[in-house]
């Protein structure tokens, strides 16, 4: 069979003909008919003016964290402008005379130039996504300061700090800023010997800085509020934060109350991303100068502020979980230190941190005196010989005598707070015979009981087992370690037949859990069962005619440096809201009277204790008189990371030690291993004014095992709050 060759294609040699030369330019000119041609090179004119734009590329990587260079192309130059949001290619490489491949990611124009110190062809910008500058460079500052006292990157802070955009939000016209208004009248600040002059300082353009050691009652948020409306008299701005929105609620009504309306904006999750972008955008223009928020309000682009304030500092809520895990406060104090502002670090509680600002002049302490005091605190009973020769189990019941008899009288005169410190129904088991905890035979989860006369179901893995029996003993009977807020509820039901039980807290809607939060009750008799931080207040009168602080032992004997610390400021909580003395309001706390909360509580002194604490703090060397952080990760990875750190000579390295393991089913919380690996824990330990270093050879040495990439790589968290 013969045919015809393509007439593209060269004919084959023939047989037994020449291969050399001729055969050689055949095979070259095939090659160059196949070979991909190079794409021609489109010459983007760039920008007349500051050709370059430095940008803050959207990773998060340690080692990645420094600004990038990019061409400004000429249809960009009025638009890619300092502050504003950018697409640009990250990960091109130069082919050809021009920049190929990457991906597209987010960035912020920090800075234009006229020239790069980058050799090579710079990539111009994709896109300006927004013309917007949310990037101020006071916000950029403080972040990057954010991020270097925590060993973090300056993306990951900006995330934290800047809210994901809304165009809609951006196409409306800012309004006007209203002028400042007079200075308010000191209010409840008359019952501070200090008060008055706090305020007064504030509104001459002072920036004073105080420890608030707030009174018991309801007039905290007036108080709060009156100190922000004095520094907004003086034409600045106020960033105040609180742990929670309720809280944070409260505030905002008592602000609005005082001032009037569109002076002040609420940032919290509440209000939805539109709306939440919305306000901030207003802080950003300066049509608002005044801000009250949860957590991420500390970020909020206020200008010229004047006073920032942190109410309840020792509030778990005010640590961020997202990398790098700042503080509110401690970014708070960063920001007045920056920018010249003054400080307002106020709750019914002092933690050490607020002790140790006392301590070194930083701050001054604004406290009430004892008679004010006197008039505003409820009662505080505990135990005593008397109650203990009537009540063999004062101590040890639960619901001692005295407990029940205070709860029945106030029972006549208003609603009655209980607080509980766990959650659910019972949650935890133990074997009725030999009281082993009851385990999951899954997953060696422990087992807890959702609902009455129900079978046993691990918290872990969620199976139910209603056939379990104690391996140890082979006991078929379960009996509770431990009752949460509805068993106790249900308890207190049976105890006071007739009386309207209510129940407060975080999976106490009912038996599949739910978020059951209330934020006031009614000031009619009733008993509400909540767990701490969802205490909810009265909606009139003068608050409950008593508390009964349930299950302190629980509080007191957690392990960990903040265990006292945290349980006087929950019981301090709730007994701010009970009523004074005079009017027969009452706190009881079944717990040995003579441990130093309980004594604290009873004189309701939250600044003493707190230096006593800071005093045995400073004896052995612990946070805040010194500086901390935790490395945590695989065994190799951690001695690793702290071999590679160039750390002061001051630094003390304590461990390591072996983490717990996480069981198989069971959740993983932040920071700890995943089930089936084995972590370790080292703590680095730096005297005041070393921070900075630590956290920076600790950072270094995180970026470099990073760019070499590491299979494993530990975990570096700054000023972590559990060290036990």
């Amino acid at each position: 069979m013969t045919g015809e060759r393509s007439p593209d294609r060269p004919a084959p040699p023939p047989a037994g003909g020449d291969t050399g030369p001729a055969r050689a330019a055949e095979q070259l000119a095939l090659l160059r008919e196949t070979a991909p041609r190079p794409r021609p090179t489109r010459v983007r004119p760039l920008a007349g003016d500051r050709p370059v734009a430095r940008v803050l590329v959207d990773k998060g990587l340690v080692h990645l964290d420094r600004y990038f260079d990019y061409a400004v192309p000429a249809s960009m130059e009025e638009t890619a402008l300092p502050g504003v949001r950018v697409r640009v290619r990250f990960g091109a490489g130069e082919r050809g005379g021009r920049r190929e491949g990457g991906r597209l990611v987010d960035g912020f124009v920090v800075e234009r130039l006229a020239e790069s110190d980058f050799p090579g062809r710079l990539a111009p910008l994709a896109r300006v996504l927004s013309t917007e500058p949310v990037l101020r460079p006071d916000l950029l500052d403080l972040c990057r300061a954010v991020a270097d006292r925590y060993a973090g990157s300056l993306a990951d802070v900006v995330q934290l700090a800047v809210p994901p955009r809304m165009a809609r939000a951006e196409r409306e016209d800012p309004p006007p800023p209203p002028p400042p208004a007079p200075a308010p009248a000191p209010g409840g600040w008359s019952r501070y010997p200090r008060g008055p002059a706090f305020l007064e300082s504030l509104a001459a353009g002072g920036s004073p800085r105080a420890v608030w050691t707030a009174l018991p009652g309801p007039g905290w948020p007036d108080e709060l509020a009156r100190a922000a409306a004095a520094c907004l008299a003086s034409g600045r701005g106020v960033v105040a934060v609180l742990p929670d929105g309720r809280a944070a609620a409260r505030a905002d009504a008592a602000l609005t109350d005082l001032l009037g309306p569109d002076r002040h904006v609420l940032l919290t999750a509440d209000a939805g991303p539109e709306a939440r972008y919305r306000r901030w955008l207003a802080v950003n223009r300066g049509s608002v100068r005044a801000v009250i928020g949860t957590r991420a309000a500390m970020f909020a682009p206020v200008r010229d502020p004047g006073l920032v304030i942190c109410w309840d500092d020792g509030d778990a809520s005010h640590g961020d979980d997202r990398a790098p895990h700042p503080h509110a406060r401690e970014v708070l104090l960063l920001r007045a230190a920056r920018s010249g502002a003054g400080v307002l670090l106020g709750g019914h509680a002092c933690t050490a941190e607020g002790a140790r600002l006392v301590d070194t002049g930083w701050a001054a302490p604004l406290t009430p005196d004892r008679g004010a005091v006197r008039a505003a605190a409820p009662l505080i009973r505990t135990p005593g010989d008397d109650d203990r020769a009537g009540d063999e189990a004062a101590h040890t019941a639960r619901l001692p005598t005295l407990a029940w008899r205070i709860a029945r009288d106030a029972l006549r005169l208003g609603p009655v707070l209980v607080q509980v410190p766990r959650r659910g129904y019972v949650p935890a088991l133990s074997c009725d015979r030999c009281r082993e905890p009851a385990r999951c035979p899954a997953c060696r989860g422990p087992l807890a009981a959702d609902v009455p006369d129900a079978p046993p179901t691990c918290g872990w893995c969620g199976l139910a087992h209603p056939d379990w029996h104690c391996p140890a003993c082979g006991g078929r009977r379960a009996r509770a370690r431990a009752v949460g807020v509805r068993r106790t509820a249900e308890e207190l039901g049976r105890a006071f037949p007739g009386v309207p039980v209510r129940t407060s807290g975080r999976g106490t809607a009912g038996a599949g859990g739910g978020d059951g939060v209330l934020d006031e009750v009614p000031d009619t008799p009733a008993l509400v069962v909540s767990t701490p931080g969802a205490e909810p207040r009265t909606a009139e009168g003068p608050g409950y005619a008593a508390a009964l602080l349930l299950d302190g032992r629980v509080l007191l004997n957690r392990p960990g440096l903040r265990a006292g610390e945290e349980t006087l400021r929950r019981w301090l909580s709730a007994a701010a809201l009970v009523r004074p003395a005079r009017e027969g309001g009452t706190v009881v706390v079944p717990v040995e009277p003579t441990l130093r909360p309980v004594q604290a509580l009873v004189r309701w002194d939250p600044l003493g204790f707190a230096e006593r604490e800071l005093a045995d703090r400073a004896e052995l060397g612990f946070p805040p008189v010194s500086r901390m952080a935790a490395v945590s990760g695989p065994p190799e990875a951690v001695r690793r990371l702290l071999e590679g750190a160039d750390l002061p000579p001051e630094a003390e390295i304590l461990g390591p030690v072996e983490l717990p393991p996480t069981p198989p089913g069971a959740p993983r919380r932040p920071g700890a291993p995943a089930p089936g690996e084995r972590w370790e824990r080292a703590l680095v330990r730096v005297p005041p004014g070393r921070g900075a270093a630590m956290a920076r050879a600790l950072r270094s040495s995180l970026a470099a095992r990073l760019a070499h990439r590491e299979r494993e790589i530990a975990r570096v968290r700054v000023d972590p709050r559990d060290i036990g």
